[in-house]
């Protein structure tokens, strides 16, 4: 048991075979190719799979309003949280609210210079229509519970964490509850996604029925150039930001947390990562009370990553559609993503219904092209996951310089590998005591 919590201390998880987000993983990446290859050599049974797509969507819609009302009530509470801390606090949320709009904004740029989707014009499915589907088929999809309207959620969302922060200590039950609220809803959220395989067979098999290669292509454009972006991001802005106010290098910041980069490849999420940031950035220099506001806040509003892929997500099933948005459309739809974007962390499925959001907000009949999505956002889901740890790591570097709080010989001792960092400091803060204890006996030589 023991050696079981050391291995989880120290990152050594999944050592030993595939968790089932593995399998999930695995099974979407058949699913896609499947419904790929059917739509290709029996292109009306893909158009007849429909459904299965529709149905996955409908059920995604079903969670946007708990989802965004749990995450915005207790993200206010975190906001005030935070802000409680003083000016590091106050800093981080400055900075991340501005990033993460600055990710928006570039969303949109390559979103509109690249136009994904364009030529696609796919329509939107209407199970009213008994030349496309029968009545079992529609009594299913009725089944599952209608739309709930986004945009008042999202202002009662706001009006209720506003008052619990002025209930104070009498709030508290309630915000526990609201706590609890969301894991229910979470984990809702997670079996549902165990469908995703079915919703992006059905959804890519109707897709390449009806358009053909360019739908492949039209998804591989999307993928490739999201990466891309990705990746000119970490470079370009946050290795510029790092350089310039730290004077430190993003490739070797990079290199130094190059374990947990493959740990979150392996889980396409960040948030496996999250104890081993926390220990390398005060190994790194940065003192423990900034790593401990900055890393943890930035976990739930620095998402840089899940950012850029919404706004490029949403240009991409507008033109799919045939139904591009308009200059106002997309301001709109940024200002909602700045706000609705604070709940995408960490949990499987909740960037999907974050974007599912974010159309049914503006334009609901745009929610049928969420279905290619599906498809794909497995695919990005490392891109989205990287981008927001090395966003969170390099604001606590940039925050720790700026309030002061650094060492700078220690930065230019780790990051040559002169002091590199010891596994076992991680197991004697982070852990139970009995690992503590059982690491500092192997700590000792024989």
């Amino acid at each position: 048991m023991t050696s079981q919590r050391g291995e989880i201390a120290s990152g050594k998880t999944g050592r030993k075979g595939l968790d089932k987000s593995h399998y999930l993983y695995i099974a979407v990446i058949a699913a896609v190719v499947l419904g790929a290859v059917v739509g290709l050599l029996f292109p009306e049974v893909g158009k007849s799979l429909k459904p299965l797509g529709e149905g996955f969507i409908k059920l995604i819609k079903m969670m946007i309003a708990p989802v965004i009302f749990c995450t915005i009530v207790l993200g206010i509470g975190s906001i005030a949280k935070a802000a409680t801390v003083g000016k590091v606090g106050g800093l981080a949320l400055g900075y991340f609210v501005l990033m993460s709009t600055f990710a928006l904004g570039i969303g949109l740029v390559v979103g509109n210079l690249i136009h994904p989707g364009e030529g696609l014009k796919l329509t939107a499915y209407d199970p009213t229509k008994k030349a496309e589907v029968d009545s079992t088929v529609a009594f299913l999809l009725g089944i599952i519970p209608g739309d709930i309207p986004v945009l008042p959620t999202l202002l009662a969302a706001i009006l209720v964490g506003f008052a619990l922060q002025k209930m104070g200590a009498q709030g508290a039950p309630i915000l526990k509850a609201v706590q609890h609220g969301q894991a229910l809803v979470f984990r809702i959220l997670i079996m549902i996604m165990w469908l995703a395989p079915v919703g992006a067979f059905g959804a890519i098999a109707a897709v390449v029925g009806a358009t053909g290669v360019q739908a492949i292509l039209s998804m591989f454009t999307l993928m490739a150039a999201f990466y891309i972006t990705c990746a000119l991001f970490i470079v370009v802005i946050l290795g510029g930001l790092l350089r310039i106010v730290a004077g430190v290098s993003i490739f070797q910041l990079m290199k130094y947390l190059a374990r947990e980069y493959l740990l979150i490849f392996s889980t396409s999420s960040s948030e496996a990562a999250l104890p081993r940031l926390i220990a390398k950035m005060e190994h790194l220099g940065v003192s423990k009370p900034v790593v401990g506001v900055t890393v943890p806040t930035g976990y739930s509003f620095n998402l840089d990553g899940t950012a850029i892929y919404l706004t490029m997500a949403s240009l991409f099933v507008a033109n799919a559609m045939g139904t591009p948005l308009d200059l106002g459309a997309q301001i709109s739809l940024l200002v909602f993503m700045i706000i609705a974007s604070k709940g995408a962390a960490g949990v499987t499925g909740a960037g999907l219904a974050t974007l599912a959001a974010g159309l049914q907000a503006h334009k609901p009949e745009l929610l049928g092209g969420v279905g290619m999505i599906v498809g794909i956002d497995r695919f990005m889901s490392e891109a989205r996951a990287l981008t927001n740890f090395t966003g969170n790591a390099v604001a606590t570097v940039l925050i720790g310089t700026w309030v002061k709080e650094i060492d700078r010989q220690q930065v230019s001792s780790v990051l040559s590998g002169a002091v590199p960092f010891d596994e076992t400091t991680m197991i004697s803060h982070h852990a139970e005591p009995e690992v503590r204890e059982a690491a500092a006996k192997e700590a000792v030589p024989a």
